[in-house]
């Protein structure tokens, strides 16, 4: 029910929600402890953001001096240019600033710059931030914005969901590093799996516990046990952290069983006490069901789950492909299935071209559930999500 939201912000353009500053800075510190000088320096760019609300900039105010930051700039959207409208009111500390102005609080964004010690304490934090308003509404493609992203070393925030495409492309365009916050499904999109494939961009660390607590910008309605009053945070499953910034956890080899001890040792019904892992019908490479699963002497492919990403590790596979039936996701099936139908759960039948879109297995009989038909099948057929297609690099 989590993963709904996401969608359901995504399509009424409510996509603004704020990260915790603790999530924040757990993964801020991975990458300071691969390279304590990571940020050592550096011009660090928070887009989509706002001080007055966001947690980025109160974390890397906090930790300027520490981390040996150059300067620090956010920018913020204009209320009135946002897809979705909310009461504004502006805060008591734009209204109480000198250069408030009342006809461009809610048509204006506000960019915030920290870069010395104007309070004379001897120290950099935000209490020296200083603010103004921009000429335009803030919007990340306008040209003052992306002069500053041509200005930064780093780009880091949790970008509107319903324009993570166009934000990736953006930042990709600029050749910055970057650390952001997106969908886990944003993989399988035919602008980002290339980046990952050929190791230009990777996953960061995962959130704790695999789930994401996100403060909402406005109150809407959530499934039963998603919002929690009490705390007022919105739970998501599948959020992840996206970077091309390096980090020593990614270089952490799996420590993996043979074929032969997961069919007869695995901790998963699926796998154990079958008598060999299952072959795709419409790619060569056999099914791994879970990342933990993947055979230590298999030589062949292998079709894992796209969270396998959370534990990969350049040095120990080859990323080949997606199994999403087109060309540019590098992955050919074998066979097109021909005159595809859905065998739905009372028996009727309806349009099956996802077949042609998504790995097959080859079942013995029809399940209960769902399954596939075609005319050169030898078989009903069920489908899987995307796999990512991937083999051992030394074996």
């Amino acid at each position: 029910m989590a993963n709904s939201n996401l969608k359901e912000a995504k399509a009424a353009k409510n996509d603004e929600f704020y990260t915790q500053f603790q999530d924040i800075e757990v993964e801020m510190n991975a990458y300071l402890e691969y390279d304590p000088d990571v940020f050592r320096g550096k011009t660090v760019l928070l887009p989509c953001d706002d001080p007055e609300w966001s947690n980025f900039t109160r974390f890397f105010a906090a930790k300027f001096d520490e981390l040996g930051l150059k300067k620090l700039v956010s920018t913020s959207y204009a209320p009135e240019s946002k897809k979705y409208k909310a009461p504004y009111q502006p805060s008591l500390f734009e209204q109480d600033a000198p250069q408030f102005d009342s006809a461009k609080t809610s048509v204006k964004g506000k960019i915030f710059i920290l870069e010395k010690d104007r309070s004379g304490d001897g120290r950099i934090n935000i209490d020296d931030l200083e603010w103004e308003y921009l000429d335009g509404d803030g919007d990340f493609r306008s040209r003052e914005v992306t002069q500053l992203r041509d200005e930064a070393d780093f780009i880091i925030t949790n970008p509107p969901f319903s324009l993570f495409r166009e934000f990736l492309a953006w930042i990709m365009e600029g050749g910055k590093r970057f650390i952001i916050i997106g969908n886990m499904n944003c993989i399988t999109y035919k602008e980002v799996f290339p980046l990952i494939m050929n190791n230009k961009i990777w996953l960061g660390i995962p959130f704790p516990g695999g789930n994401a607590y996100f403060r909402p910008a406005m109150q809407s309605d959530y499934a039963v046990g998603v919002y929690d009053e009490d705390t007022n945070l919105v739970k998501f499953r599948n959020c992840i952290w996206l970077t091309n910034v390096d980090h020593g956890r990614r270089h952490q080899p799996l420590n993996l069983m043979t074929m032969a001890d997961n069919l007869r040792y695995s901790k998963h019904k699926e796998l154990r006490g079958k008598a060999a892992y299952d072959h795709y019908d419409n790619y060569d490479a056999i099914e791994v069901p879970f990342t933990d699963a993947i055979p230590s002497d298999y030589d062949g492919v292998m079709g894992v789950p796209i969270s396998f990403l959370i534990k990969y590790c350049p040095e120990q596979f080859e990323i080949l492909g997606i199994t999403a039936g087109r060309d540019e996701f590098e992955a050919r099936p074998t066979k097109r299935y021909i005159n595809p139908v859905q065998v739905n759960r009372d028996g009727t039948m309806t349009n099956g071209s996802k077949a042609n879109t998504r790995a097959t297995i080859l079942l013995q009989s029809a399940p209960d559930d769902i399954y596939y038909l075609a005319d050169n099948a030898d078989g009903p057929l069920q489908i899987l999500y995307a796999r990512l297609l991937i083999k051992h690099i030394k074996l």
